[in-house]
């Protein structure tokens, strides 16, 4: 009778540590979920900050400018986007008035939770860190076009991919982003990035708001590096964490990396600040650079020759990965 009353403590034990065992790999099974992320495809979004350089520098009140803005809204058209056109008129450190367009494009309009993906699509007028044609403007392959075209083919990719994301998706383009003060002039930040400056105050939608943006500057270049910039630390750190652990997750950790460095006054700023948005940057730093950013920064090396398709689907795929770990409400 001993042996049996202490063979059926065991065996209750036993079951008490099973039943535990299969609880605690259910809650972790039901943590991670099986989600199939659809794949990026660099070659096509190569094909897109082609497309963008082949017109020309996309100063505003030019014919590249405008040939641009039409590209890029029936690109939006094609991948099924609500699209909607916000002019103004901005004013320049220099005294110009230019004609400037925000170009906005909705997908899954009937998905409650959204997020906001934003790049600039002109260029700089000036080469002011250059030492020859100073004056002339830039092709701007990596400053403009192709933050532009990771977040068009991440549209591409979710139109045609079978099982969206439980999230919605709204995009902006801004414009007149690329044209403060040189460089070595100093003055006010706000003279750049008009386009989210105006958008951030003036919204497309009253009273419109998104869960988080994320913000794709310098994306495109050769053995780009990105780190965690300041003000995306200081306004939105968990999305930062959340981006780059979707990084190393899918194996482009050696993208981006930990540290975290300046703050740089980008779209993101004004779209955190008046927008009310929580948004981050993932934009290009170089550690050796004395101006924070690669060497091709505002020069005339900013050109097709320092695109790399590695670093596009390094940066798109990570992108895709968290939008589509996102849950709905």
């Amino acid at each position: 009778m001993k042996n049996l009353f202490i063979i059926s403590i065991l065996l209750l034990l036993f079951s008490a540590c099973t039943g535990d065992s299969k609880k605690e790999t259910t809650e972790k099974e039901e943590t991670k979920r099986d989600i199939p992320v659809p794949s990026f495809n660099q070659d096509k979004a190569y094909q897109f900050v082609v497309d963008q350089v082949e017109f020309g520098p996309r100063v505003p009140n030019t014919e590249p400018h405008r040939q641009t803005e039409e590209y890029l809204v029936n690109q939006l058209n094609e991948f099924g986007a609500k699209v909607t056109r916000q002019k103004f008129e901005a004013e320049t450190y220099d005294g110009e008035i230019w004609n400037l367009t925000n170009i906005i494009g909705s997908i899954l309009p009937e998905k409650k939770r959204r997020i906001l993906l934003a790049a600039h699509w002109d260029t700089r007028k000036i080469a002011d860190k250059d030492t020859e044609r100073t004056n002339e403007p830039i092709d701007g392959a990596n400053d403009g076009a192709s933050g532009v075209a990771v977040v068009l083919e991440i549209l591409r990719t979710i139109q045609q991919a079978e099982v969206k994301p439980e999230i919605g998706i709204d995009i902006i383009f801004f414009d007149g982003e690329d044209n403060g003060m040189p460089h070595n002039t100093g003055g006010d930040p706000d003279w750049w990035c008009l386009g989210s400056q105006y958008w951030s105050k003036n919204k497309h939608v009253s009273n419109y708001s998104a869960y988080y943006g994320i913000l794709f500057d310098m994306v495109g270049g050769v053995n780009a590096q990105f780190y965690k910039e300041g003000f995306s630390m200081k306004y939105a750190p968990g999305i930062v964490n959340k981006v780059w652990n979707a990084a190393e997750r899918t194996g482009y950790g050696n993208y981006f990396f930990s540290g975290e460095v300046d703050p740089i006054t980008d779209d993101h700023y004004y779209v955190n600040e008046y927008g009310k948005i929580p948004m981050i940057d993932i934009i290009a730093h170089d550690p050796l650079s004395n101006h924070f950013f690669p060497d091709f920064h505002h020069t005339h090396d900013d050109n097709m020759d320092i695109i790399s398709q590695e670093t596009l689907k390094a940066v798109g795929q990570t992108a895709l990965q968290v939008i589509y770990e996102e849950k709905g409400r």
